[in-house]
């Protein structure tokens, strides 16, 4: 019987984030009602329980903790934990049961779509983040890049969060700039403040196949923000470390949609926090024959060494109970893939342009298999614009058109296309097109 565990470690990566004092005192008026002078005597205080709260004690000192403000505030010291946390030194203080040490998956988000409102000194701006982290895996050679997104708040500041994927949002636009600036398309998600809606499950059933959203857990709700499923809804979710295909209506329960959902919890957190008998509960159902992916994030604006060492103590503890049970620090792709039982297979992606007049041409796509019912289609303009826009449908799942004309765009105006696809199995293929030359390119990712 085979008993294995895949461990997959979710960052959602957001770069540095400057907290001020004043803001800290805000949060606790905002969330609590609470109004005291923010000075540090009173901070300390209020860390230390002895401010009388009315029984709101406990709750306040979670959103105030010591470890809940030991924030990278700037890129310097981001890369200096960075520097300490993927080092062999750090990574290698417990291997797995292929003698290989801690793995990260970085969901990169780009703070754009905002006002100019930025109280916590966000690097907003396409790819600042994600190029930082791409840099770093190459020169490591190890670890895996996928997608976080926050939808952008009514308000557009850049300190608060919204929940709409499809009004007043940059979800197309900074995809469609992944595409076409980076030659990168998403496999894997992580949804900002954990937080799905209808219009996520429908956005992502259409290109992206797992999904690391799944919080539902026994946990107490004394975050007065956090309640009545403001954030992070999945009430209605599985409580086991199981996977499971979304229903059409909704994304907290089990359904027929393509898309995967996976459990998981919040490191080192105020609520829906891993502890050890969830990492338990994961290592027992191993141990009864079921692949299994325990999965949990965190952020990299805060010192995630001692997150990491924490949870990692406890995989230490717990697999020494289950010695049958194999375990792997694990890419987010190849983790649904084992639980799955699915094979890495390429989508064979294919692209050409064929020009019908001085002013229509079609861009043809063909592919063997696609995740969803069409590939992602990026398009820039000479003029250094960006567009999103959809295929026409040939074939079902196999084959798509488009075309340029006076109805979109003239063939002569546009500058790149840039086609991306995944296969059910995560696989990810991008084509992109120099329309100037007509030279065209392909990149392969979670191979």
């Amino acid at each position: 019987m085979d008993r294995k565990l895949y461990i997959v470690h979710c960052v959602d990566t957001e770069g540095p984030l400057n907290e001020t004092l004043f803001d800290t005192f805000k949060r606790l008026e905002d969330f609590f009602g609470i109004k005291m002078e923010p000075t540090y005597e009173n901070l300390k205080k209020l860390q230390n329980k002895e401010v009388d709260l009315g029984g709101k004690e406990d709750a306040v000192y979670q959103l105030i903790a010591p470890q809940r403000l030991n924030m990278n505030r700037t890129w310097t010291e981001v890369e200096s934990m960075l520097q300490r946390i993927t080092s062999k030194e750090f990574r290698n203080q417990l291997l797995d049961s292929n003698c290989k040490g801690w793995f990260f998956n970085w969901f990169c988000m780009d703070h754009v779509g905002f006002n100019n409102i930025n109280p916590r000194h966000r690097d907003i701006g396409y790819h600042n983040i994600y190029d930082h982290y791409a840099a770093m895996s190459k020169v490591q050679k190890t670890d895996s890049i996928y997608f976080h997104f926050h939808p952008v708040a009514i308000c557009k500041d850049c300190n608060i969060a919204g929940t709409s994927y499809l009004y007043n949002s940059p979800i197309y636009d900074i995809l469609v700039h992944k595409v076409i600036d980076r030659s990168f398309f998403p496999a894997a998600y992580r949804p900002g403040f954990h937080s799905e809606r209808p219009d996520a499950n429908w956005f992502l059933e259409q290109w992206i196949p797992f999904d690391y959203a799944n919080q539902a857990c026994d946990s107490v709700d004394d975050q007065p923000d956090l309640s009545f499923g403001r954030w992070g809804n999945w009430a209605l979710s599985t409580k086991e470390w199981e996977s499971y295909h979304p229903n059409i209506r909704n994304y907290q329960v089990k359904g027929d949609l393509k898309r995967s959902i996976a459990r998981c919890l919040n490191m080192e957190a105020r609520l829906r926090e891993i502890t050890v008998s969830e990492v338990e509960k994961a290592f027992a159902r191993a141990n009864s024959g079921k692949t299994t992916i325990l999965s949990f994030c965190d952020h990299d604006f805060r010192d995630m060494e001692p997150e990491i060492n924490k949870i990692r103590d406890m995989i230490k503890s717990v697999s020494q109970k289950y010695p049958d049970v194999k375990f792997f620090f694990a890419d987010a792709c190849e983790a649904f893939r084992a639980e799955l039982g699915l094979k890495a297979k390429e989508p064979n992606l294919r692209a050409k342009i064929v020009k019908q007049s001085d002013r229509v041409s079609v861009l043809e796509v063909e592919c063997d298999e696609c995740f969803g019912p069409q590939p992602f289609l990026a398009i820039k303009d000479l003029g250094s614009n960006y567009f999103y826009d959809n295929f026409d449908f040939i074939v079902e799942g196999k084959k798509w058109t488009y075309t340029f004309d006076s109805n979109t765009k003239l063939i002569k105006y546009i500058d790149q296309i840039g086609i991306a696809c995944n296969s059910d199995s995560g696989v990810t293929e991008i084509i992109n097109i120099d329309v100037t030359n007509g030279k065209q390119t392909k990149t392969v990712l979670n191979k």
